[in-house]
């Protein structure tokens, strides 16, 4: 029996990978799939309602809604039939990348991260269908290398031959064969890493890393504001600035004005380059 079907993405601007599926099984199903509009007092037999961020306004999801995504919960998973399922990229025309995950979880169980509360310790999963409109590939793997069938991931990836953009690089697991893997590719943007824990030095880690890897072409995320003190803060960027590699500063509360202030000094580049923290926090 042919069931009408809605698609509800709370942030229409983010390319949502379990609603393509949600919409790619329907359709083999032959059922007729749209796009909710809460304006539209339509009946449905089933409506999706998909959210990645808690703080995302829902005033217009009802009880009735299936309910998924970490601005949910993290409990709710799609069935095995729907997480099996290929990519409709048809809901977006104008994108033009890719979305490909080699695996889920990590093997990490940072405080502040949600990954392995939702996916579990990390294992392999299939990839899906690449975008036909896609330019370039984000592999979009929480820690990429920690997939013990990394390898066979960038054979894949040399296969399709397009630009990639890696969205989780563990700069703490780089050997010398990683970093070789990773110049094999013409990087769509810098490879992130991050040094989010002040307490683990990896100055002698990223040194070996800028020997392997150009260090124009990484950026490393610090978070600061969780576990962290300014002068840690501090040591953070300026180790990295020597080192010639991008720091991008995540702030834990960006409502307070100590990392409000310290990430746009060092997100703000012709600022970072120009002025140093004492002088730029002494006038602002």
């Amino acid at each position: 029996m042919t069931e009408k079907i809605a698609l509800y993405n709370l942030e229409p601007n983010i390319v949502n990978s379990a609603m393509m599926r949600v919409s790619s099984y329907h359709k083999v199903q032959g059922d007729i799939v749209e796009q909710y509009s809460p304006l539209l007092h339509q009946e449905y037999d089933k409506i999706y309602a998909f959210c990645l961020f808690d703080y995302t306004p829902k005033h217009y999801v009802r009880a009735n809604m299936l309910k998924g995504g970490t601005g949910f919960d993290l409990t709710t998973r799609l069935s095995k039939e729907i997480e099996d399922a290929e990519y409709d990229w048809s809901w977006y025309p104008n994108c033009d990348y890719s979305l490909i995950w080699f695996s889920n979880g990590c093997i990490r169980n940072c405080p502040f991260c949600v990954v392995r509360q939702k996916e579990g310790y990390i294992y392999p999963v299939k990839y899906k269908n690449l975008n036909p409109n896609g330019k370039y590939i984000k592999v979009m793997d929480n820690n990429f290398f920690a997939n013990p069938e990394w390898r066979t991931a960038i054979e894949q990836l040399r296969a399709w031959n397009q630009p990639v953009e890696f969205q989780g690089i563990d700069g703490r697991l780089l050997d010398e064969g990683m970093c070789n893997a990773l110049n094999l590719f013409k990087h769509y943007k810098q490879i992130k890493i991050a040094w989010d824990n002040p307490k683990e030095e990896l100055v002698p880690q990223l040194e070996q890393i800028v020997k392997r890897i150009k260090p124009y072409k990484l950026m490393c995320y610090v978070l600061i504001g969780y576990w962290s003190t300014p002068e840690e803060d501090l040591y953070r960027v300026e180790e990295l600035r020597k080192l010639k590699i991008d720091p991008f500063v995540m702030p834990f509360d960006r409502s307070d004005s100590y990392q409000h202030a310290f990430a746009r000094w060092v997100n703000h580049k012709a600022i970072f380059k120009s002025v140093k923290w004492d002088k730029y926090n002494n006038v602002r």
